[in-house]
């Protein structure tokens, strides 16, 4: 089953928390003796540093939210930071675990505002809390050990502005450049798709535009105005390439998804596609309708649909 990105982040949570716990809960018991001391404390930090991986920043907090040491960095100690009220932040009002340790949730920090998080181990004297060592991490400094998650291939929707639903059956489709000649410039895209290397692309029926990207130069795109789009000339400014083996579409079924989506804009004055996209690669379709809602789905299910379904 592939991993969604939800699943990826805890993968990579549940390894960062395996890692921290342990030398976390040291350093806690080495704060007890010096809880209330600021001087005591900022040395115990300093010296368990090193200790705790991927840290931006050590400090300690009590059971208030006050911190009542400085923060200790990799530049040294910074005095700041002692007294400040971090009660209000994300990872104090996220609820410890009885075993005393928290990863909490990734938030925007106040002075870097960059994407960060805080582990936080409590502080104990038998078995009365003091407070709380703090740990921020700045998510710059995290190795990803977890692989990049897949996007998953089942159908999902999406609604657009309510502006644009509420009105839809008071509008109608206006002709485009590109319709006017829609049948041409599906033929030129399946070349593109099947001989020239292109593997992704957006049309907008509406602006008479496409944007495609090209196998051999994949981080850029190129953009197709409609006179582009109604010229056959346009495949020369592309090397010839064979279609992809690893292509999750295969080359025959490119025609009938252009030919789907040309009948999706025609068919229908007032529920018609105003924007779709196909990726070759990851074998998936989107459409935005003029409702602006957007569907993205597998081609095989794209294909299975007639206009009937959708309207």
């Amino acid at each position: 089953m592939k991993k969604s990105w939800k699943d990826s982040i805890y993968l990579q949570r549940e390894e960062l928390a395996r890692i921290l716990r342990e030398p976390m809960a040291h350093l806690a018991e080495r704060c007890t003796s010096a809880w209330g001391d600021r001087e005591r404390l900022n040395e115990i930090l300093v010296s368990g540093f090193a200790a705790i991986p991927h840290r931006t920043f050590l400090y300690c907090v009590g059971n208030d939210g006050i911190q009542i040491c400085d923060n200790v960095g990799q530049a040294g100690i910074a005095t700041t930071h002692f007294g400040r009220d971090r009660s209000h932040r994300p990872y104090m009002k996220e609820v410890v675990p009885t075993w005393g340790f928290l990863l909490s949730d990734a938030y925007i920090s106040l002075n870097e505002r960059r994407p960060s998080l805080t582990a936080l181990q409590v502080v104990r004297q038998g078995e009365h809390w003091l407070g709380y060592l703090g740990a921020d991490f700045d998510l710059r400094n995290l190795e990803v050990t977890s692989e990049l998650y897949d996007e998953p291939g089942y159908w999902r929707q999406v609604k657009g502005d309510p502006a644009i639903r509420g009105t839809v059956f008071m509008q109608t489709r206006a002709e485009s450049p590109m319709d006017r000649n829609l049948e041409q410039a599906m033929s030129i895209l399946e070349e593109l798709f099947t001989q020239r290397g292109v593997f992704q692309c957006i049309l907008h029926f509406s602006s008479s535009q496409a944007t495609i990207w090209t196998v051999d130069d994949p981080f850029r795109y190129r953009l197709l105005d409609h006179e582009a789009m109604n010229d056959p000339d346009i495949c020369l400014a592309f090397p010839s390439r064979p279609y992809p083996s690893n292509a999750a579409i295969p080359e025959v079924d490119i025609k009938r998804v252009l030919n789907t989506m040309q009948a999706l804009r025609l068919t229908d004055p007032t529920i018609y596609l105003r924007t779709a996209s196909i990726n070759i690669f990851n074998g998936t379709v989107s459409l935005t309708f003029s409702c602006d809602g957007s569907h993205y789905m597998s081609y095989v299910e794209f294909l299975m649909k007639d206009t009937t379904f959708w309207f």
